[in-house]
Formats: structure tokens, C-alpha cells, sequence
């Protein structure tokens, strides 16, 4: 594949890429990617990541032209994305792409509803877009992982920012050139540390992924220009940030085969490498009963992304306890809880938890998949049991039916918008081809009273 004009060809797909080109099994995966993104988005509206965000951004927000999805503010278009993308990944409970482990529609879906609300799009046009977004940034991310991951930088946030791009440059319509000026705008603002995993400043990523990416295809659209070759040039994207780059990977079979239907929505609140444990500790939460109580040692074999990752030995706060293996089996044994609820300051500090915490023990193998795990429990007295999980429920092999998802979906907005609101939330999701007004969906999030005191 030539390492020339990788952009410009990209740009070219991204603008002729109509909904008719989409195998109707990707456009299903696309209702369930903005489905369960949206579920995301509501249940972290009112999280305290989010307030503060708000607080520090409203006094400087524009004109009120989209939705805080799930509450009653409504500001600029650039920073309602930034916003909702930071709410649908602040509980760590939105899609990942497994190839790169990216969070795919917090950066596309924030981007492109907050601008849907601006300037209206039919739900077809926008399913082509989101879709069309999705694919960009995972054909970017295969193309520079996992060199660029090892690296330090959250993928999610430097990918992220071409889907966002990409989708609403989709939705302006922008030429050719045009939207390869959007990449290139998109290119230069890709940023995200994994050094701030464990804190606020990680759901920030998808946040500033989804505003900077809507405003590259509005500055695309003004003629603000950028160079033409911004991912594959020598001090382009994928040469700056990664050791890799397989250019192959953005280009090869690009129509074809399609990323965006390799979307995998979360079970667990929390880093979804840690999702064997917990899936493992639950079902011997099941089987022990009060046994868990007598519990003297747990020891976890696992893949070894899962300590590289999630290794936190004594997280203090909610947000760090998503990135503690330990705090996960300890809470699934005890509680039987994967949810957003194990992941809170309270259960952070729980000292039944800690006490079972400090009790688990973990060591890598290669020789272990990244969606396994091998549990050994042993009991005071002695006594051993081992629970083997080949596949955790989520992944690739066991994926999230659409009764689940609609589940998940309830379970987090009905705690901050109520049923009669999330119900009619969800409809409109699943409605999402056949409505004439996407933004439509924006607005629905909102209880009256919150849009009535907006108002």
C-alpha cells in the first residue's frame, strides 16, 4: 500500500460513503453503538465530573444551540460535545473497539448529535455518519496499534478526534479537500495521556476528542486549511506518535470490510480487561453464597494487559477503583457487582472490600487471552476451588443481546431522568433510521421540568 496520500484517500471514501454502501448487519451494529452510547451519556449526567466540567465551562459557552444530554442546560455546539462526550465515558461503561481497545462512539456520537441539533439531519443521515465516523477512527487506531498504546497515549482521544471529524464533516457535506483539511485540523489537536487514567481528566479525552473534531469540519467548511498528508507524512500523526504504521490497515479494504461492526458494548462498569475477573467472581459469588466470607486468599491469572492496565493495588476513589483488578474481584465476591455502583467512593472505602482486597493476589501469563481468566479461591480451612472463564460475557464470542443492552440502558438513566423519560428515550434510539429530526433524540433526553426551568 503507498505510504502517499493516505489522508487524501481517506478524505475521498469519507465524503462518497452513502448509507446504501453499509451492509444492513453494520447498520444494525450502528443503532446499537448510538443505543448504548446514549444509555452512557444520560446515566453519567449527573456525575460529579461532569458538574465540574459544567461549572468551569458555562461561564464562557456560547449560544444555546444543543442539548447536555439528560439535564436542562444547553450550550455551543463545541462544547455540548465536549460535554456529553465527557458524561458517556466518565462511568466506563460505553463500547470498545477490542482490536484497540477504543471507546468508539463517545468522540463520533458527541460530536455529531450535538451538531445534529444545529443544523438538522434525517436519523438515516445520521446512522451513515456515525458509521462512517466509527470506521475512521478504528482503521486510524489498527494502523498504529498497540505501539502507539505502549507509548503512553489514550487511544480514544488521539483516534477519536479524526471520527469526530469525519462524521460531522459527513454531515456539512464537505468536498474532498475540504475534509481532508478536517483530518488534518483533526490531526494536529490528537491528544490524550494515559497517565491521567484513574481521574477525571480520562473521560476528558472523548470529551475534547468529540469538540475539537466537530470544530476541524467547521473550520474545514470556512476554508481554514491544513496540510494534505497530516497522518501519513514524516512528522504526520502516525510518525509522531507511533512506532508503527501500517497504512494498509486505513486503506485496505476500506468499503469492504468494515470496523465499525466490531463494536463490543461494556457488562462492567470499568476497564473491560477486568471484565473476566468479574464475570468469574459473580458466578462464585452465586455458587458460594456466605462461603465468600470465609475466603482467605484469591489468586488471578491473567493476560498480562490486565496489571499493566488495572494494577491500582489501593485506589482511593471511585474513578481509580475502575483501574484496580483487585477492587473488581473483591466487590464481585462480596457483592455480586460489576454495575456502576462497585465503583464508588463508598465502595473504594469499604472496609469489608478492602479487607478482601488486600486478600487477592494476580501474576500474568501470556499464555492467557485478553477475554480469560483462571480463579483460584482459597477458603480458611484449607480448601481450594478454581473457576476458569474462556470467554468473559462482552467479548467477541458472548456479546451483549439487545434485551441486555436495553437493560444496562435502563439501569443508568432511569437513576437520573426517571422511566417515563428513559423509556421513551430508548424507543427513539431504536427508532434512530426512521426518524426525520435526529436531534429530536437530544431533546427527549431532558425531563420537562429540567427543560421548562432551562427555558
Amino acid at each position: 500500500m503507498s505510504h502517499k496520500d493516505v489522508t487524501r484517500q481517506l478524505a475521498a471514501w469519507i465524503v462518497g460513503c452513502k448509507l446504501a454502501d453499509i451492509p444492513a448487519s453494520v447498520q444494525a451494529e450502528g443503532v446499537r453503538t448510538f443505543f448504548n452510547w446514549m444509555g452512557c451519556a444520560v446515566g453519567g449526567a449527573r456525575h460529579e465530573t461532569v458538574d465540574r466540567a459544567l461549572a468551569g465551562i458555562s461561564p464562557f459557552a456560547g449560544k444555546p444551540q444543543a442539548t447536555v444530554l439528560g439535564r436542562g442546560e444547553r450550550l455551543d455546539v463545541p462544547n455540548a460535545a465536549l460535554l456529553n462526550g465527557i458524561s458517556s465515558h466518565v462511568l466506563d461503561y460505553d463500547d470498545t473497539h477490542l482490536k484497540t481497545i477504543i471507546h468508539p462512539a463517545g468522540p463520533v456520537a458527541s460530536a455529531l448529535l450535538a451538531a445534529a441539533e444545529y443544523q438538522p439531519m434525517t436519523g438515516a443521515d445520521f446512522l451513515n455518519a456515525l458509521i462512517v465516523g466509527v470506521e475512521v477512527e478504528c482503521r486510524i487506531g489498527n494502523s498504529v496499534y498497540p505501539a502507539h498504546y505502549d507509548r503512553g497515549w489514550h487511544i480514544t482521544g488521539t483516534t477519536g478526534v479524526f471520527g469526530a471529524a469525519a462524521a460531522v464533516g459527513h454531515m456539512l457535506k464537505l468536498d474532498e479537500t475540504q475534509m481532508t483539511w478536517a483530518l488534518g485540523i483533526a490531526a494536529t489537536q490528537a491528544s490524550g495521556l494515559r497517565e491521567m487514567f484513574g481521574t477525571m481528566c480520562k473521560s476528558l479525552h472523548p470529551g475534547a476528542a468529540a469538540r475539537n473534531g466537530a470544530l476541524a469540519a467547521f473550520l474545514a467548511k470556512a476554508g481554514f486549511d491544513s496540510s494534505l498528508q497530516a497522518i501519513e507524512a514524516p512528522r504526520g500523526f502516525a510518525n509522531v506518535l507511533s512506532t508503527k504504521q501500517d497504512y494498509n490497515e486505513i486503506l485496505g479494504g476500506l468499503g469492504e470490510t468494515w470496523e465499525a461492526g466490531l463494536n463490543s458494548y461494556k457488562p462492567f462498569a470499568c476497564g473491560i480487561v477486568i471484565h473476566p475477573t468479574i464475570d468469574g467472581c459473580q458466578q462464585l459469588r452465586e455458587e458460594l453464597g456466605d462461603a465468600v466470607n470465609s475466603i482467605a486468599a484469591v489468586r488471578l491469572r491473567t493476560h498480562p494487559l490486565v496489571l499493566e492496565l488495572t494494577g491500582k493495588r489501593t485506589p482511593k476513589t471511585g474513578l481509580e477503583t475502575k483501574f484496580s483488578v483487585f477492587h473488581a474481584a473483591a466487590c464481585a465476591l462480596l457483592r455480586g457487582d460489576g454495575s456502576p455502583t462497585a465503583f464508588t467512593d463508598e465502595a473504594a472505602n469499604a472496609p469489608e472490600i478492602i479487607a478482601l482486597r488486600d486478600k487477592v493476589d494476580a501474576t500474568s501469563d501470556t499464555a492467557i487471552h485478553e477475554a480469560s481468566v483462571v480463579i483460584e479461591v482459597e477458603f480458611a480451612d484449607g480448601r481450594t476451588i478454581e473457576k476458569i472463564i474462556d470467554r468473559a460475557i462482552g467479548s467477541h464470542d458472548k456479546p451483549l443481546s439487545n434485551e441486555h443492552l436495553a437493560r444496562k440502558f435502563a439501569h443508568q438513566s432511569a437513576l437520573v431522568v426517571g422511566d417515563e423519560v428513559t423509556e421513551r428515550l430508548m424507543a427513539l434510539c431504536w427508532r434512530l433510521p426512521e426518524l426525520t429530526d435526529a436531534g429530536e433524540i437530544a431533546r427527549a433526553s431532558v425531563p420537562a421540568g429540567l427543560r421548562d426551568a432551562a427555558e
